[in-house]
C-alpha cells in the first residue's frame, strides 16, 4: 500500500489515465501486469526506448515542456499538463524496467515542490491540465478528433469525475491536495 504522499504523487497523472486498464492508486500504471504495453507506449508516443531517453524527456518536461508554447499562446504556463505527463511517463518507465522503483519515487518527488508552489487545489491543477491539453490539441490540427487518445469532452468528463466529492474511487479524494503538506502516513 502507498503512503498518502505516494498516492498524492501518483495522482498527479490521474487526468492522463482514463481507461479501465489504468491504475490510479499504485506506482505501477496498470491494474494488471503489462510491461510490454508500457514499453510500446513509451516508444510509440514519446520515442523513449532507453533509460537515457526517459531521463531526457523527464528533464525536458520538468524544465519547460509544453507550457512554454502554452505561455506564448495564452499568457498562462500550465504546469499541470507537463506534470501529469511527467508522472505518467515515470510510471510507465518503471513498469517496463527502464527505471527501478527507487528512481521512480525520486523522480516523482522532484516535481512535487514546483507543483505545490504553483497550485492550491486539485481544481486549479485540473483547470491548468485542461488548458495545457487544449493547447496541445491545437498543435495537432491535422489529426482528426477520432485519431486522438480522447476527445475534449471525454477529458472534461474524466476530470469532472476526479473532482466529484462523491466519487470514492477518485485518487484526488483519497489523497486531498493539502495532504502533501502534512506529515506522511499510511492510509
Amino acid at each position: 500500500p502507498l503512503t498518502t504522499h505516494q498516492l498524492w504523487m501518483v495522482s498527479l497523472s490521474a487526468p492522463v489515465s482514463r481507461d479501465r486498464s489504468a491504475s490510479r492508486t499504485t506506482l505501477y500504471p496498470y491494474v494488471r501486469i503489462d510491461d510490454d504495453s508500457a514499453r510500446r507506449w513509451l516508444a510509440d508516443q514519446w520515442e523513449i526506448t532507453s533509460r537515457e531517453a526517459l531521463v531526457g524527456r523527464l528533464d525536458d518536461l520538468s524544465r519547460s515542456g509544453y507550457r512554454a508554447r502554452a505561455y506564448r499562446q495564452t499568457g498562462v504556463s500550465p504546469l499541470a499538463w507537463d506534470a501529469a505527463l511527467y508522472v505518467d511517463i515515470t510510471r510507465r518507465g518503471f513498469a517496463c524496467g527502464l527505471i527501478g522503483e527507487g528512481d521512480a519515487w525520486t523522480a516523482l518527488k522532484n516535481i512535487v515542490p514546483t507543483v505545490v508552489r504553483q497550485y492550491a487545489s486539485w481544481q486549479e491543477y485540473a483547470d491548468h491540465y485542461l488548458l495545457g491539453r487544449q493547447v496541445w490539441r491545437a498543435g495537432l490540427r491535422d489529426a482528426a478528433d477520432s485519431d486522438l487518445p480522447a476527445s475534449q469532452a471525454v477529458a472534461d468528463e474524466h476530470l469532472k469525475a476526479l473532482l466529484d466529492p462523491e466519487n470514492r474511487a477518485s485518487p484526488w479524494n483519497l489523497a486531498p491536495w493539502d495532504a502533501i503538506s502534512h506529515p506522511d502516513r499510511t492510509p
